[in-house]
């Protein structure tokens, strides 16, 4: 078991917290606040519990001088002093004499935000390269590391992996919520049932790997879809297809033909638009010219199914290119009717939980993870070297 905030005396501590920040921007405005939302119950026990707060987070790619002023991370400042109800104090650095300042000058129960760690990687990417000499510069700044950043995880950054190696060292409320929700997946209450959408496959491998030997069903939707169809030798037309992955879906077809359930129909159009007319065709009757978009009635139906009576759900990826409402029918009925079963049901994905928001649902599962690549790893049995290097208790 790794050490929690709640391991530690925070009283008049330095308490650096990495959090997750990496909130989507559009014309310089924050479109969807709930990475900051998530943060606040870990940084309030810290305020709560009297530490100095110094928060650190990545936001967006930093990799020419130009990127700085669209990744600034000053414009989360006035949504995390309203969350928070008090001031935070932004330090427009990552390192040097202002930032140590205005540390050595902190009370308890002040919060500092220092700007954007990934500024460090404009000269030879040292926050992503886990630099050694930045990481323990970080470490020197505080007493204490809590990791609550459940996104990066999955990567060894100075900001995560390099200042844990330095000083006492837990994961946050969110890291701890993430796991332990993440955990029913290790050994599932049956049946299970997985839900895979997205688009391609390639990055999901593993995971389809590792959870066709746990589950009893995987319901194939999306662009997955079509490289399993088209890996039988079914014409999918232009819909997408992971030309890289066919030997793989047919692998899985050939040695789990009972677990995994192909869709029976598809809605199809000429054109990738939401407003190109569109029809309902069996998947043996896809023209060259047809782009599958979504999933059919039929496929609706035999999919409720296979659900029915399940125990546990993990749903991956949407079902059809839900951000058209022509193509959202498929992922909007099957997200209804998983919460009106009686089934443990985890979300994972930026897009699912983004449909599952959008359709109201979110709230109503039982968990909707905030990770992507970190969740989908967490899933394949991979290491994470972000929780790897914290304390054990």
């Amino acid at each position: 078991m790794k050490k929690t905030i709640k391991d530690f005396n925070l009283n008049d501590k330095k308490v650096i917290i990495r959090c997750d920040f990496n909130v989507p921007l559009s014309d310089g405005k924050i479109t969807d606040i709930s990475r900051i939302e998530k943060s606040i119950p870990t940084i309030k026990y810290a305020i709560d519990n009297n530490a100095k707060v110094i928060l650190m987070s990545h936001l967006g790619r930093i990799k020419e001088e130009s990127d700085k002023a669209k990744n600034d991370l000053g414009v989360i400042v006035d949504e995390l002093s309203k969350l928070l109800k008090q001031k935070v104090t932004f330090i427009n650095e990552t390192r040097g004499e202002k930032l140590e300042q205005a540390i050595s000058n902190m009370k308890s129960k002040d919060v500092i935000l220092v700007q954007n760690t990934r500024y460090e990687d404009l000269e030879g990417k040292k926050e992503s390269s886990n630099d050694k000499e930045l990481g323990s510069y970080w470490a020197s700044l505080g007493d204490i590391f809590i990791n609550d950043a459940f996104g990066t995880i999955h990567r060894a950054h100075a900001s995560n992996v390099g200042i844990s190696s330095n000083i006492p060292s837990g994961i946050g409320l969110l890291i701890e919520e993430e796991l332990n929700n993440l955990s029913l997946l290790d050994n599932p209450e049956k049946p299970f049932v997985v839900i895979m959408g997205g688009a391609k496959i390639s990055d999901k491998i593993g995971v389809v790997e590792n959870l066709v030997k746990k589950c009893d069903y995987i319901l194939i939707g999306g662009g997955m879809a079509f490289t399993f169809l088209k890996s039988l030798n079914k014409n999918v037309g232009k819909s997408m297809v992971d030309e890289e992955s066919k030997d793989f879906a047919r692998k899985m077809l050939t040695k789990y033909n009972k677990k995994i359930i192909l869709p029976l129909d598809i809605k199809v159009t000429k054109e990738f638009n939401n407003t190109s007319p569109s029809q309902i065709v069996d998947v043996d009757n896809i023209l060259e010219d047809d782009i599958g978009l979504d999933i059919g009635p039929k496929t609706i139906e035999l999919f409720k199914e296979y659900l029915k009576g399940a125990k546990t759900i993990f749903f991956n990826g949407t079902l059809g290119y839900s951000e058209y409402s022509n193509y959202e029918q498929g992922t909007k009925e099957i997200m209804e009717y998983i919460i009106s079963l009686d089934a443990k049901t985890i979300l994972g994905g930026g897009d699912t939980v983004a449909a599952s928001t959008k359709f109201n649902i979110k709230e109503k599962v039982t968990h909707a993870s905030t990770g992507g690549g970190a969740t989908l790893e967490y899933i394949e049995g991979k290491t994470l070297p972000g929780i790897e290097c914290i304390s054990n208790k």
